[in-house]
C-alpha cells in the first residue's frame, strides 16, 4: 500500500542519497599500503561504508573498536577522509531526478545522517545541495545517533513538519529503527551498502525500493 504524500523526505546520506563508498574505502587503501599490507577491493569494503570509520578499520585492518590501536587508527582514518572527501561520492542514479520531483512537489527533503555533521554540510554543498535541502543533520547534531530517534525528530522540527507525515529511507538496519521510533513511514533503500548481519527484508520496512526512482511512484509523483 502506497503512503499518502508526506510533508518532507528525510535521507541518510551514505548508501542512500549519495554512493560514498569509494572516497570511504580510500583511507583504507592508503592505510594498508603504508602498512605494507596488500590492496583489497572496494566490493570487499562497500558493505562496510554505513558502518563509517569502526566498520571499515575493522573490515579493512582487522581492529575492532575495543581493541588497543583502535582510537589512533580511526584518528588517522577521519582525517584522510576529511581530506578527500568529494573525489568519487556522487548521487546514486535517478536520485537527482527524486529531489527534482520532491522539490515541484513542494515537498520538504532533507539528510539525517550518523556521519560527523563537519562532514555531512561539506558533502552536501559539494554536490550542489546544502542549500536546497532543509536539514543537514548528523550523528553529533543532537546527543543521540539512530537508530535513537532524536534526529529524525529533530529534523522534523528543522522543517517544521509533523514527524508522523514524514518519510525516511536509509539503507542501514538502524534507519529503519530509527524512522520507525520517530513515527515516520520508513523505506530501506536495498540498492545501498546494506551492511550488516540481516538482509533488508528482514528490517521490518514499511517498503523496500531497489532503486531511488522507485520512491517517486511509492509518492505518486510520477
Amino acid at each position: 500500500m502506497a503512503p499518502d504524500r508526506p510533508l518532507a523526505v528525510f535521507f541518510d546520506l551514505d548508501g542512500t542519497l549519495a554512493d560514498t563508498a569509494g572516497d570511504l574505502a580510500a583511507p583504507i587503501h592508503a592505510m594498508r599500503a603504508e602498512r605494507g599490507l596488500p590492496r583489497i577491493a572496494d566490493e570487499t569494503l562497500r558493505p562496510f561504508a554505513s558502518m563509517g570509520a569502526r566498520g571499515l578499520i575493522l573490515a579493512g585492518l582487522g581492529v575492532a573498536r575495543e581493541d588497543a590501536g583502535f582510537e589512533a587508527l580511526r584518528e588517522e582514518f577521519l582525517r584522510r577522509y576529511e581530506a578527500a572527501m568529494l573525489v568519487r561520492t556522487r548521487l546514486f542514479p535517478g536520485m537527482a531526478q527524486v529531489l527534482d520531483a520532491l522539490d515541484d512537489a513542494e515537498i520538504r527533503w532533507g539528510v539525517v545522517s550518523n556521519k560527523f555533521e563537519r562532514y555531512v554540510r561539506p558533502i552536501l554543498a559539494g554536490l550542489g545541495l546544502l542549500e536546497r535541502s532543509v536539514c543537514a543533520v548528523g550523528g553529533d547534531t543532537t546527543p543521540y545517533s539512530k537508530p535513537h530517534p532524536e534526529p529524525l525528530l529533530h529534523g522534523a522540527r528543522i522543517a517544521a513538519v509533523d514527524a508522523r507525515q514524514c518519510v525516511y529511507v536509509g539503507d542501514d538496519q538502524r534507519d529503519i529503527e530509527a524512522g520507525h521510533a520517530a513515527e515516520m513511514l520508513a523505506i530501506a533503500a536495498t540498492y545501498g551498502f546494506c551492511g550488516g548481519d540481516s538482509p533488508p527484508e528482514r528490517w521490518g520496512a514499511d517498503h523496500l525500493i531497489a532503486q531511488p526512482l522507485e520512491l517517486l511512484e511509492l509518492l505518486r509523483l510520477r
